[in-house]
């Protein structure tokens, strides 16, 4: 397949005319677009052999459900069996951004999309570029990750082109992603309403809109076996680079001398910003120690730099588990198949 690249902006920065991509995906193909979590590998969400598309490109397992995107609510209709109170409150403060509901589907969402779930995921983006390929296409758009299964997401457009090239129609470059993380996802189908992927909005701010909302075990261990996951990256391994990977729970005294005392292959450190002058190994920085957000925005990018490597063998910081910290930690206990050591 011919993978056509398309820059999303002119030389002054503005949004170019995007329709030929919108035309791809209208008629059935498949996209790489950004937003302000991932780039998402976009198809038609309504047409079931559009988004078994999707699959196949990604070597993605088909019960693991896509998220559908909109660019406004009239979208929602034809999608979801009803949009509730709480929703409707979710979505006037978070929408459009990257906060992905969970709601009971109509027949109109072909079980391609939705996993073979009776639910279906929807969120509205706030990139400016996914927003006007949407409303250009006139049709909800399935998109996860715009990556090979389970290796680490993509946040530029370079990403999508090393793991893509020639499997998609199209790739748009819109620049570097803002958040870095895949959006936060919870569940209405279900009372009381819960929490099953952490991203850039906090688990704390949803208790502000829904004070009764749980976190789902899986955010911090791995699925029980047999359990269906009702959202992305709740059951495989994500996120991974090709090495394997240790996260390590501890000060950084503790941190250093236990890395270097197991060493295996090429090991590497995956530390914090300043900690590289102190570790006595070979060092990837994903962020600064106490500030969250650029350490979901560093991430992937920096899993990605540890295959460039060769890597074999990685011990990672453990970051916060609060506010945003708790996405980043979720992403690295997928990737070290929740491989944790705590000193």
């Amino acid at each position: 397949m011919n993978t056509k690249l398309i820059s999303a902006y002119d030389d002054r920065g503005e949004i170019v005319d995007l329709s030929e991509a919108a035309q791809i995906l209208r008629e059935g193909g498949l996209v790489a677009i950004p937003t302000e979590t991932v780039y998402g590998l976009a198809a038609d969400a309504l047409n079931g052999d559009a988004a078994a598309k999707i699959f196949a490109a990604k070597g993605r397992p088909q019960d693991n459900p896509l998220i559908v995107h909109i660019s406004d609510l009239e979208m929602l209709d034809g999608l979801v069996k009803e949009f509730p109170e709480p929703a409707f409150r979710l979505a006037q403060k978070f929408w459009p951004g990257p906060l992905t509901i969970i709601l009971p589907k109509t027949d109109k969402v072909p079980p391609e999309t939705s996993g073979g779930l009776g639910t279906v995921a929807v969120r509205m983006p706030s990139h400016p570029v996914a927003r006007r390929i949407i409303a250009l296409t006139g049709k909800p758009l399935a998109a996860p990750s715009a990556n090979l299964s389970g290796s680490p997401s993509p946040t530029t457009a370079q990403h999508c082109v090393h793991d893509l090239l020639g499997r998609v129609d199209a790739i748009v470059d819109g620049g570097e992603c803002g958040f870095g993380v895949e959006s936060t996802v919870i569940t209405l189908a279900q009372s009381p309403p819960r929490l099953l992927r952490p991203g850039a909005v906090t688990f704390e701010q949803l208790k502000g809109i829904l004070p009764d909302i749980k976190m789902d075990p899986a955010v911090k261990e791995k699925l029980e076996q047999g359990v269906t996951a009702a959202s992305p990256g709740m059951k495989y391994r994500h996120y991974a680079p090709k090495a394997k990977v240790v996260l390590v729970d501890s000060d950084l005294d503790s941190f250093t001398a236990y890395a270097a005392a197991h060493q295996n292959g090429k090991t590497v450190a995956l530390c914090f910003e300043g900690e590289d002058k102190i570790i006595p190994l070979p060092c990837v920085v994903y962020g600064k120690r106490q500030d969250p957000l650029t350490q979901a925005q560093h991430l992937f990018d920096c899993l990605r730099q540890l295959d460039d490597m060769g890597a074999q063998m990685v011990y990672a910081r453990c970051p916060s588990q609060e506010g945003i910290g708790l996405a980043v930690y979720n992403r690295l206990i997928r990737a070290a198949e929740f491989e944790v050591v705590r000193l």
